[in-house]
């Protein structure tokens, strides 16, 4: 257990001033990672249910052994751990805008970091998921054109409260379809948001995918004393010699 609070990290970004922080909660009495953009919290050690969640439920539709996964936004590291945990993974690229963040983890100051950065099926790159989603040499720059078996984004508040206007573009029916040229048939979108499903939004999704789900996650919050919720949504792409997904 560490001193009772420490700024680990402190950096202007092109999107703001980023921090990490280590604090002693009072009441569960461990460390608590938290990362901060200006002044707005982003997430957060003390609750990662859902993170874990959109890993578990997205790689459980998924039957196939041998699984390429990508992962857009690394931040604390949970959702990337969780896929290694699946022996049927056998690469995972994670894909994060800012390399400050990345840093974290090679420097292994973050919980996450060793399992991340030692295990070889996993490769971090940096880069902005959202642009290389739009271009046609894709989310692994290795491999252009590479297409996954799942693709999971947890980078954005909600599909309507985002980090950067840009982003709003991505949760349109366009951006989807987009994103959708990425999978390979039968291959399985997952996203985190902090909203209650929003039927808006599924509805934008079933215009591009074949099949759609919204699950909420919930967990105890001693902060508030109840419990908090957040929403995993889950979409498959047609399987290969159909054109439910456009």
């Amino acid at each position: 257990m560490g001193r009772r609070f420490e700024e680990i990290d402190w950096r202007e970004t092109p999107i703001g001033a980023i921090s990490l922080r280590r604090r002693l909660d009072p009441v569960l009495k461990v460390d608590v990672y938290e990362v901060k953009l200006d002044d707005e919290f982003l997430m957060s050690s003390l609750f990662t249910v859902a993170e874990v969640e959109l890993a578990r439920l997205a790689l459980a539709e998924l039957s196939e052994d041998d699984l390429d996964v990508a992962v857009g936004g690394l931040g604390l590291g949970y959702t990337a751990a969780s896929v290694l945990d699946d022996p049927r993974v056998r690469t995972l690229t994670v894909i994060e805008a800012l390399g400050e963040v990345i840093s974290w983890h090679q420097r292994g100051v973050l919980p996450m970091a060793d399992r991340l950065v030692g295990d070889p099926r996993c490769r971090l790159v940096q880069g902005d998921f959202f642009a290389m989603v739009d271009e046609s040499a894709g989310l692994d720059p290795q491999t252009p054109g590479r297409r996954f078996h799942a693709i999971l984004v947890d980078i954005d508040h909600t599909p309507r409260h985002v980090l950067h206007p840009s982003h709003a573009a991505f949760y349109t029916s366009a951006g989807l379809r987009r994103l959708a040229a990425h999978l390979r048939p039968g291959g399985i979108f997952a996203l985190w948001s902090d909203d209650p499903p929003d039927d808006r939004f599924a509805a934008v999704l079933t215009e591009v995918f074949a099949a759609v789900r919204a699950h909420v996650v919930t967990f105890d919050n001693h902060l508030t004393g109840g419990t908090s919720a957040n929403t995993v949504y889950i979409a498959a792409r047609a399987t290969a010699g159909t054109t439910a997904d456009g």
